[in-house]
């Protein structure tokens, strides 16, 4: 593998790490969209929102250039407006859920309106929130990341002392660190959480690693109580002869990298294999062949339909010009002078449906081989089972088990990927926000209502 240092130009990195997804560039343009809204009763799209966000109101005060009130509305529910307006899968959630989509017409473009309205709080410095009198209780939350900093949000709105301990030198967790650089700059995440800490009464104490630098049972005796928003970050592995050859690495220190270098130092093949069809491996491929990677190729051993990825993502793979080989899986990683030079392949088919409905890939005995000198693993993540273990957390597999985000040790609580085993990092807000609810009924300061969105139970702190 190849360090790819100045194959392309300054310029060329600058476009092809651009903002893929650019905002409004007049205020008239974002008018005209927000009064195509028709403010629906019982908003579907307000119901796909993992954080309750209330669109039309939001929309609405958009079209009365009520900007502030609008960025309110949607920083109420979702801290991480700003950053989620860049990530969320839109598609399958508030704007696939628009009305207008049944009218075969294009759908309220939610993403960029609410982009719209953070962009301008987050760049001004808008104070929208004031935290209530000092309740004299400290809690403590690992991770910097979206579950963590949502909870220390709503925790500090309520008068609690909120110290965050963060394994990185920067604050943002999946934000930050692991999704790719032309949805989300790291200028603009370093902005987001000095937006988030801005409302006083959160402390971030960086390069601080629980089970290293930091144990749970002392968080236990100098705080009142403790979240964990530890996420999820160990690739799984491909348990395959030839996986420990030079040139096999995997997304997500590929992606880190990516956000923590200069794209002229980090390491890419000429042609790259990338094994999975996630959002993360998506993010692996594009962000490959936009750092000159001649040929990319992504192998999934099921079909279209099962892809975990949106269609929008899969999209932009194959307008960057990554092929796909779909029903197709490793089967041995081949080497040259102790570095790769090839990934053979099994072909698939897709057997039997089980009882949940879904069809598992099936070996045909067929195989082909392609030749790479660099392969990414995208095929999922796996929980800190350790790290876990090494605290008494009651856990399935390394996913700490929760009931209302309590676990079995009194007085901690957990939320996010590392309860769920990776979802959105809206789903990781909102169980920030269900954490928050849940610490303040522990120390009996605020009442707790709840909220049934979609059939799932949401907690709501009032303030």
């Amino acid at each position: 593998m190849a360090i790819l240092n100045n194959r392309l130009t300054p310029e060329e990195y600058a476009e092809n790490f651009s903002d893929i997804h650019p905002p409004f560039d007049k205020k008239e343009a974002a008018l005209v969209e927000a009064n195509r809204c028709l403010f629906c009763y019982d908003a579907p799209c307000m119901k796909s929102c993992p954080t309750s966000i209330d669109v039309p109101k939001f929309i609405k005060q958009i079209t009365t250039e009520n900007i502030k009130g609008s960025a309110h509305t949607i920083f109420q529910s979702n801290i991480f407006g700003g950053g989620c307006s860049r990530v969320c899968p839109v598609e399958k959630l508030c704007e696939g859920s628009c009305v207008y989509n049944l009218m075969h017409e294009d759908p309220i473009p939610i993403a960029k309106l609410q982009r719209y309205a953070t962009d301008k709080a987050i760049k001004e410095k808008w104070q929208l929130f004031e935290r209530k009198p000092s309740t004299g209780k400290k809690v403590a939350i690992v991770g910097a990341g979206p579950a963590g900093l949502s909870c220390a949000h709503v925790l500090s709105r309520e008068g609690i002392d909120v110290t965050v301990f963060e394994k990185e030198s920067k604050g943002g967790g999946l934000m930050t660190y692991g999704i790719a650089a032309y949805k989300v700059t790291p200028e603009f995440c370093q902005d987001e959480v000095d937006f988030i800490t801005s409302l006083g009464g959160i402390a971030i104490e960086y390069n601080k690693e629980l089970g290293k630098d930091l144990s749970l049972a002392e968080l236990r005796v100098q705080y009142d109580a403790v979240f964990l928003g530890i996420g999820v970050g160990l690739a799984r592995q491909l348990q395959i002869p030839g996986e420990e050859l030079e040139g096999v690495v995997d997304a997500i220190e590929f992606i880190y990298n990516l956000r923590s270098k200069t794209f002229n130092q980090i390491a890419v093949g000429d042609k790259v294999a990338v094994i999975g069809l996630g959002m993360t491996a998506i993010d692996a491929a594009t962000q490959a062949k936009r750092l000159g990677a001649s040929e990319v190729t992504i192998v999934y051993r099921r079909t279209q339909d099962e892809m975990p990825c949106t269609q929008v993502e899969l999209d932009l793979a194959k307008l960057d010009g990554c092929n796909i080989k779909w029903l197709a899986a490793p089967k041995e990683v081949i080497g040259a002078n102790g570095k790769v030079s090839a990934l053979v392949c099994r072909e698939m088919e897709l057997g039997v449906p089980d009882a949940s409905g879904r069809r598992s890939p099936v070996d045909t005995g067929k195989s082909f081989s392609l030749a790479v000198d660099m392969i990414i693993k995208a095929a999922g993540q796996m929980p800190f089972k350790e790290l876990v273990d090494g605290s008494d957390l009651q856990n399935s597999n390394g996913k700490i088990v929760v009931k209302n985000n309590d676990t079995n040790i009194d007085g901690v609580f957990a939320g996010g990927d590392c309860v769920n085993g990776g979802k959105e990092v809206v789903d990781a807000v909102q169980a920030g926000k269900d954490g928050a609810a849940a610490i303040l009924s522990y120390l009996k300061l605020n009442k707790v209502d709840a909220k049934t969105v979609n059939g799932v139970e949401h907690t709501i702190v009032a303030s």
